[in-house]
């Protein structure tokens, strides 16, 4: 394709609808930290800076994600998902140096946070770097889930608070557990339907490993997970009571698991959309706590 890329081309690449997964978790870890200690929010604005950052290295991740997944063979033209690369709209070189440019500017970013915060921080953005680079990595051999649980849960929270109090609050290491479950999720369902791909790929994805009914078990225990462990943190006053709103977005979550129980071995088009449908269950449920804690901390 002898086609430039246009602005849109160049903004759609680094799939800026899936930033709700890293921007709300720090916004919910911002909130809460101005709940549970009230004298932070005078740093108020370090805290929108970790948002800024986490969704820098998110961007950065992405297209670095892409940019292997195509070199790997993962990526294939005719396949379901991005197309940056396989539609030719994009060289490899390209993506590489867009991917490392948005990693080069949170790490700047990162490191006027720890000027403010202190030197603990910078192990919180080397995990967060580690995760962003080989991400790939981790994904080939099933570990991707597990990296995603961490990076974009208690990695970003924890970062957050440490930015507005300059220590670590471990209350965010648990506030976190419901809104990574479903990130999680968001990765499975994607993995779940490309296991055939992916296999073509001779890559290993959790998805994989433990197959396409235990797939779905899987989806669907985390996502009563999110919901039960909101109810316990509210029990044990860790969260405020009205955090309970998240519950108003189970009618979602169900549509979802409905939706991933149709897929079957031979047959995954039900779950060609899930993603995004997880990614929405997200936003929905983020956006809510974060409201819940915002309710919290004006009353």
């Amino acid at each position: 394709m002898d086609t430039k890329p246009t602005l849109k081309n160049w903004i759609i690449a680094v799939r800026p609808w899936s930033f709700a997964v890293s921007s709300l978790p720090a916004l919910v870890a911002m909130m809460y930290t101005i709940h549970a200690h009230p004298e932070s929010s005078v740093n108020w604005i370090f805290g929108v800076a970790a948002v800024i950052g986490a969704v820098i290295f998110h961007a950065g991740g992405n297209l670095l994600s892409d940019y292997h997944d195509f070199r790997c063979g993962v990526d294939r033209d005719g396949k379901v998902g991005t197309d940056s690369l396989t539609s030719g709209m994009f060289t490899p070189k390209q993506i590489r140096v867009y991917g490392w440019t948005f990693l080069v500017v949170g790490v700047l970013l990162g490191l006027l946070l720890v000027l403010h915060a202190g030197v603990g921080l910078i192990w919180i953005g080397i995990f967060g770097l580690i995760g962003a680079v080989f991400y790939y990595r981790f994904k080939f051999r099933a570990l991707g889930d597990l990296l995603i649980f961490l990076v974009y849960g208690p990695t970003i929270m924890l970062g957050t608070g440490y930015t507005m109090l300059g220590h670590i609050d471990w209350s965010l290491l648990f506030v976190s557990f419901p809104i990574a479950f479903i990130t999680v999720n968001v990765l499975h369902s994607n993995n779940t339907r490309d296991i055939r791909s992916d296999r073509y790929a001779e890559i290993k994805t959790f998805a994989m490993v433990i197959g396409l009914k235990a797939s779905v078990i899987h989806y669907c225990v985390l996502t009563a997970l999110s919901y039960v462990s909101v109810i316990l943190m509210v029990g044990l006053g860790i969260l405020p009571a009205v955090s309970l709103i998240t519950l108003l977005t189970i009618p979602v979550a169900i549509k979802n698991c409905k939706q991933m129980s149709k897929a079957t071995e031979d047959d995954t088009t039900p779950i060609n959309d899930l993603d995004k449908g997880t990614a929405q269950l997200q936003l929905m449920f983020s956006a809510s706590l974060s409201l819940a804690l915002i309710i919290a901390v004006i009353i």
